[in-house]
């Protein structure tokens, strides 16, 4: 599925084969008429739109295979909205793909949310899930959908194999086998797990945010898999965001937005062990309320107004500040960031007038609406840490 999110009376679409427009977006520029994409007539490919996203991946997405011969899968999906304003969130089913089975719910509470689910046009329907509230200033709308497809195309059996296929485009996620089934073959590269049941999981994300054709064969067998739950380092939500300053003064601001899971009443700020932060603020982004940071315990953390009792609840955070640690610098004329990030996504914003000249790691390059140049970085090594460098040189 390709996420997309489009207004209308107060609620936002998400739906299917569309341009990507995720959280943290500067502008939607490029020229989407000059810059279709896709293929022309001979098969030669056809130029995108200049990449203006600060980051991608925001909706995360989960695929249990169900028992054989049901060509039927359950999934687990976490959209968001960032619109002010908007009341609802709505879920377009792919055509061809048959839904019941649909759960919707509040992740702040983990109560469930009345839904409605409507004919949007010739073989599709659309989920409509209110949002708890609308919209706040600063705030972010989310909901956490459970839904089941059952579509023959994308699930079939060869003998007693299983074979499951779908192209999926920007996002985060996650693909489970039924129990006592085995992988003969996949061909994304993912992180494999066991999970505490003994069903075999992938975790993955495609970085450029396009269509990630995924195909797999498994096939029964008679072993019994140990449990082995590695830390799903693309169920993580994390994204932080480095916007530089003016390099002579060495300082930059920092934001990120993260769901916390950790059942409590508070939740620890583990990050600001990485980010030496000035002027700490911390949202709740469900409300928009600004939260007080206290001590406890060695650690500095936030209480909920609502306490985290069950897996389907998160606090959804955001922490913001300035940096000025000697990471970032002027020499001998360039701009230099060198430090050490942590997560998923982390994306660096260079001031205004500046040009990329050289990156350490591997990361998609893009310009905002307003002209700034930016590094997206996603990690897909296990190892939560690594270090960057970014060079830029003004013309």
């Amino acid at each position: 599925m390709n996420p997309i999110r489009r207004t209308v009376a107060g609620m936002v679409v998400v739906g299917v084969a569309a341009w990507a427009a995720t959280g943290m977006v500067s502008g939607q520029g490029g020229g989407r008429g000059q810059f279709p994409g896709g293929t022309n007539e001979d098969g030669s490919l056809r130029p995108t739109r200049p990449v203006t996203s600060l980051f991608s991946q925001d909706a995360y997405t989960e695929y249990e295979i169900l028992e054989p011969g049901s060509e039927s899968f359950r999934i687990r999906y976490l959209p968001e909205t960032t619109r002010t304003g908007a009341t609802e969130i709505v879920n377009a089913t792919r055509g061809g793909s048959e839904g019941s089975g649909i759960e919707v719910y509040d992740p702040r509470t983990g109560q469930p949310i009345k839904f409605t689910y409507e004919e949007s046009g010739a073989d599709s329907h659309s989920i409509h899930a209110p949002l708890p509230i609308p919209v706040p200033e600063g705030g972010i709308g989310r909901v956490l959908i459970f839904k089941t497809y059952k579509d023959p195309r994308t699930y079939m059996m060869n003998g007693e194999d299983i074979v499951w296929v779908r192209s999926l485009s920007g996002y985060r996620l996650g693909v489970l086998l039924p129990k006592g089934f085995a992988f003969l073959s996949s061909n994304v590269a993912a992180q494999l797990s066991t999970t505490a049941s003994g069903q075999l999981r992938l975790a993955f994300a495609n970085p450029s945010g396009q269509s990630n054709p995924v195909t797999i064969h498994a096939r029964r067998t008679s072993a019994a898999f140990t449990p082995a739950p590695y830390t799903d380092m693309f169920f993580d939500d994390v994204k932080t965001l480095y916007d530089l300053g003016d390099p002579a003064a060495g300082s930059f601001s920092v934001e990120q937005t993260y769901s916390d899971y950790r059942k409590g009443a508070a939740a620890s700020l583990d990050s600001l062990a990485y980010l030496a932060l000035k002027d700490l603020k911390v949202v709740d982004l469900d409300t928009a309320k600004v939260l007080t940071p206290l001590e406890q315990g060695g650690r500095t953390v936030v209480k909920l107004d609502v306490p985290i009792v069950n897996d389907r609840q998160s606090a959804h955070l955001r922490i913001t500040g300035t940096v000025a640690d000697g990471s970032y610098k002027l020499d001998k004329g360039d701009l230099v960031l060198t430090r050490t990030m942590h997560g998923l996504r982390n994306t660096v914003l260079l001031p205004a007038g500046w040009e990329v000249a050289a990156v350490s790691q591997s990361g998609t390059i893009g310009r905002t609406s307003e002209g700034r140049a930016f590094v997206a970085l996603i990690n897909l090594n296990a190892e939560n840490s690594y270090t960057v460098s970014i060079r830029a040189r003004r013309p």
